[in-house]
């Protein structure tokens, strides 16, 4: 593992947590993104802030990707709600955490990206992506994906209906329940989905359905209540 945070106490408090697991080692840190793209390292993974100087973990993210593709970046951002977050996750990375999450839930979140899934709160994402992808006035990310064209696509109906509940943040139960079918139906439907789409993973698939018109971002909530779920 590879930790890329252009602060000195962050990079040896996030080491420090993530040390006394015996499966992760940590082979590296790095304080910009350049440094992170060294690739005599090849980590796993890498725990990727989103703001740091030089090359940001956006632009670090993309090129990991294209370059490494067996390299697994989760990103980190102070803030709940941020673009470049949003940015990352179509950038490539397997998902976000923000800053404040316990070392627990760290260490979870690594085991999961190491294991090629996403770390995304279902919740959270789909409030993210309404505030971030789709508000006026938003730049879009260089390093966007396409927008999905839901006539180019060619899902069946049923697949559309399992693309739009999971872009409403519902999990494979609640997707499964909703619809009436068994989980691994719901399993088979989303792995038809994302590959019709071209997409990675749920965060992309999400993201994908906002850009397309498929789901319409909710009203935004009130100030003060970013933050509190996920």
């Amino acid at each position: 593992m590879l930790i890329a945070d252009d602060q000195p106490l962050v990079r040896r408090g996030l080491a420090l947590i993530l040390a006394p697991d015996p499966a992760v080692e940590v082979v590296a840190e790095a304080e910009h993104g350049e440094q992170a793209l060294a690739h005599e390292h090849r980590p796993d993974v890498v725990v990727m802030d989103i703001r740091m100087p030089v090359l940001d973990g956006v632009g670090a993210t993309a090129r990991i990707t294209r370059e490494l593709p067996a390299c697994r970046v989760l990103a980190l951002s102070t803030f709940d709600l941020d673009e470049y977050v949003v940015a990352a996750l179509r950038a490539g990375a397997y998902g976000f955490l923000p800053k404040d999450i316990s070392p627990e839930e760290l260490l979870a979140a690594v085991r999961t990206v190491h294991r090629g899934e996403a770390v995304v709160a279902p919740r959270l994402l789909t409030r993210l992506i309404s505030t971030y992808v789709t508000a006026p006035g938003r730049p879009q990310s260089p390093a966007a994906l396409p927008a999905a064209d839901l006539g180019n696509a060619d899902l069946t109906p049923r697949e559309v209906e399992v693309w739009r509940l999971l872009a409403t943040g519902l999990d494979n139960a609640g997707i499964a329940q909703a619809m009436a079918i068994s989980l691994s139906t719901v399993k088979n439907y989303i792995t038809s989905v994302f590959a019709k789409l071209g997409v990675r993973d749920r965060a992309q698939a999400v993201i994908a359905a906002y850009e397309s018109g498929l789901v319409r971002p909710c009203p935004a909530e009130p100030p003060g209540s970013a933050g509190q779920d996920g």
